[in-house]
This record gives C-alpha cells, sequence and structure tokens, in this order.
C-alpha cells in the first residue's frame, strides 16, 4: 500500500462512518515506533506506522485510522478531542474505534519462547536461558526453546 492509496481509504472511511470529508493529507511514517498513528493538531494531517499494516493487515489500519479520524473530527469542530474528554469517548464507541493498537512482538522486547512438553505452559523471555535448570511453574515438566523472534 502506497500513500495515495492510504489516502483514498482514509477519505473513505471518513465519509462512511463520520459522513464528514477528510480534506487534508495522510501519509505513512516510518520513524513512528511505538504508536499506530498520529493526530498533527496544527497541520490537521494524519501520519501512520507502516509497520502495524505490515504485522496486522488491513484491518488494523482502519480501526488505526477511525482513532486518529476521531481526534481530526473532534479537533475541528472545537470539542474535545483528548483521550480523557467525554466526546472523544462517545464519539469513539460510536464508530468503533479502538482506544489503542496492538503493540508488534518485537518492539515487545520478547525475543524468546519456551514451552512446557507436558501441559503446554508458554513462557516469554528477553534472554535466553538453559532449560536443563528450569521446570515448568504448573506442572513441573521440562521446558524447551521453540521460538526466537
Amino acid at each position: 500500500m502506497e500513500n495515495r492509496d492510504l489516502q483514498q481509504l482514509v477519505e473513505t472511511i471518513s465519509m462512511e462512518y463520520f459522513g464528514k470529508p477528510f480534506v487534508h493529507d495522510a501519509v505513512f511514517n516510518n520513524r513512528l515506533r511505538t504508536t499506530g498513528g498520529r493526530y498533527l493538531l496544527r497541520s490537521h494531517n494524519i501520519e501512520i506506522n507502516p509497520k502495524q499494516y505490515i504485522a496486522f493487515g488491513e484491518d488494523a489500519l482502519s480501526d488505526i485510522i477511525k482513532h486518529e479520524l476521531v481526534h481530526y473530527h473532534l479537533h475541528i469542530e472545537g470539542k474535545g478531542y483528548q483521550h480523557r474528554d467525554k466526546d472523544f469517548k462517545l464519539l469513539s464507541e460510536k464508530v468503533g474505534a479502538p482506544r489503542y493498537c496492538e503493540m508488534i512482538p518485537s518492539l515487545k522486547g520478547y525475543k524468546y519462547t519456551y514451552t512446557c512438553k507436558r501441559c503446554g505452559q508458554n513462557y516469554l523471555r528477553k534472554r535466553r536461558m538453559n532449560t536443563t535448570n528450569y521446570k515448568c511453574s504448573k506442572c513441573f515438566g521440562r521446558i524447551s526453546l521453540t521460538k526466537i523472534w
């Protein structure tokens, strides 16, 4: 997906869910790390994290766009556009915009996934560990390394 496709998608979602046009720019910003997108107050533009689209697909992208459009339309109308404002909460619920986006797994800091061979309990770890020194906390079964991120 390119910026022009994103612009078209934002305009479509704005008309479909809000009944109002989006007349500013929507672009992908590769520098965004921990957020799915952001609404810029001064320019009224919307920036979207392309890593969210790559990791979670178009459904997650449309949810992020709806969230940013809630900020956009409320700010344009002079209403409470911040997360803590009542207007924001009401409009978000009305259009089905999520409050937060899902975090990209590689940004959580977990590099290793260990699994119990007996009960299937998963353990996420940032550092590698010696599996002979540890047992499962639920069933005391053996643990093995199953995935490296």
